[in-house]
């Protein structure tokens, strides 16, 4: 069955009763695994290298740990949210750093390789790893580190799934659905051509979460044509589909976030009931 997921909400900063319930207004909407610590990750983002950011690295992950404890301890099923490495060596790349960013990978990956675990220590079966840069032409050496990275962090015992928004994945498609990594999201609002070369290439174990509701935009998707999509993609993956917003919704008002959720749930909702009647038909 398709499971109805979602990427991102609101900003909500530290304020904890907030935060439970925007976590409550996802669950309501019918959301099955609820983002956790996007908020930890997207308050600020990183305005220097690593190298100078070591403190503010650390605290982005405790604040994460904090609110995985706090979702689970009222019985939400979570999907932490990180920053994928390459993506935030990136950032820094962007604000002005004069270092080869890729150079620090030496320093990060352990970092990432030890928090990861811990989620784990936690109960987390799912982290969410956002790594927009791959909807954009990238160095080949940038292109280079993503098999390394993936590699490594493929050893910390939850399953991964990697979100690419804002784009499609173009040049990088070959790179991303064969990373050593449980699932893919695609940005199929934006980028709505890469889904049957994705589909027709996607290993047989891996996710794939469709970003079909417009998460930068109020107007209400187009359902129907929606469903005939996912109707050829419940066929082809099962249990392995995923339904999303098309990007997380944390810039958006709360109320139309909700919307989004809600057209999600929607979607999901509607390709199951489809194809739990079409198999009672054929009992």
């Amino acid at each position: 069955m398709a499971l109805a997921h979602n990427l991102g909400f609101p900003r909500i900063g530290r304020d904890r009763e907030l935060r439970a319930r925007h976590w409550q207004m996802q669950k309501d909407a019918g959301i099955e695994l609820l983002p956790v610590g996007d908020s930890a990750w997207y308050d600020q983002v990183p305005p220097h290298s690593l190298s100078t950011d070591d403190q503010q690295f650390a605290q982005h992950w405790e604040q994460l740990f904090e609110e995985v404890k706090e979702a689970k301890a009222l019985g939400h099923a979570v999907k932490p949210v990180v920053i994928g490495p390459l993506t935030y060596l990136w950032l820094g790349k962007k604000n002005g750093s004069d270092l080869d960013e890729l150079e620090l990978l030496e320093r990060l990956l352990p970092l990432y390789d030890q928090a990861l675990n811990r989620l784990a220590a936690l109960g987390v079966e799912w982290v969410q790893i956002d790594e927009p840069i791959l909807a954009q032409d990238l160095p080949q050496d940038w292109k280079n580190a993503y098999e390394r990275v993936y590699n490594i962090l493929q050893r910390a015992p939850l399953k991964k799934l990697i979100a690419i928004y804002s784009g499609g994945l173009e040049g990088n498609l070959g790179l991303a659905v064969n990373l050593p990594v449980d699932g893919l999201h695609i940005d199929l609002v934006q980028a709505p051509d890469q889904y049957p070369t994705i589909l027709d290439r996607l290993p047989a174990y891996k996710v794939l979460s469709l970003g079909l509701v417009d998460g930068n935009n109020a107007s209400s998707c187009d359902l129907e044509k929606t469903l005939d999509l996912l109707r050829d993609a419940h066929d082809r993956l099962g249990e392995r589909l995923w339904v999303a917003a098309s990007c997380s919704l944390l810039h958006s008002p709360v109320e139309q976030a909700v919307q989004k959720c809600q057209e999600v749930v929607l979607l999901a909702s509607a390709i199951n009931q489809a194809a739990t009647y079409e198999l009672r038909a054929t009992a």
